[in-house]
């Protein structure tokens, strides 16, 4: 049940109709699917040309991640601070392509994969490295971004 909003001072104004929410909504969630679908598909394309042996250090899901993040910080840069874009780009790029294309979930079977095996300390390193070079990831590259555009309007 919706509550009524209120109108101003003593008057009261009916909740905004399901289907107007939703239909406000629509375009980005159709964007954020699409571009999940986009980013998750290069994803495996990734994964099947740089296969991870058994027992291996699951090297493509680290790089995946690590330049998803990388991506991610030059495409908010852009977006926020150089030129703003459409709308729908950053439902799309952001949250779908790169959201799809990066892998948490990946990132947690790999390091379960890596304990069962006995690996231990390899699970170790990959559960501390994947953070660590994900978040240094982004930062390096808004910098870049940044120190990149300031160089070119000098």
């Amino acid at each position: 049940m919706t509550v009524p909003r209120t109108g101003g001072i003593g008057r009261i104004r009916p909740a905004a109709p399901e289907r107007a929410r939703w239909s406000g909504q629509a375009p980005v969630v159709a964007v954020v699917a699409l571009g999940g679908g986009t980013g998750a598909a290069a994803r495996y394309a990734a994964s099947l040309c740089w296969p991870t042996p058994a027992g291996g250090f699951p090297w493509t899901t680290f790089a995946v991640n690590a330049v998803g993040c990388a991506v991610i910080g030059v495409f908010m840069v852009v977006v926020t601070e150089v030129r703003p874009a459409h709308r729908l780009v950053r439902p799309f790029f952001g949250t779908g392509v790169l959201g799809g294309f990066t892998t948490f979930s990946t990132y947690a079977v790999d390091s379960r994969s890596l304990f069962a095996d006995g690996r231990v300390g390899t699970g170790l390193a990959y559960l501390a490295a994947t953070p660590l070079a994900a978040l240094t990831a982004v930062w390096l590259a808004a910098w870049a971004t940044r120190r990149f555009l300031k160089w070119r309007q000098s």
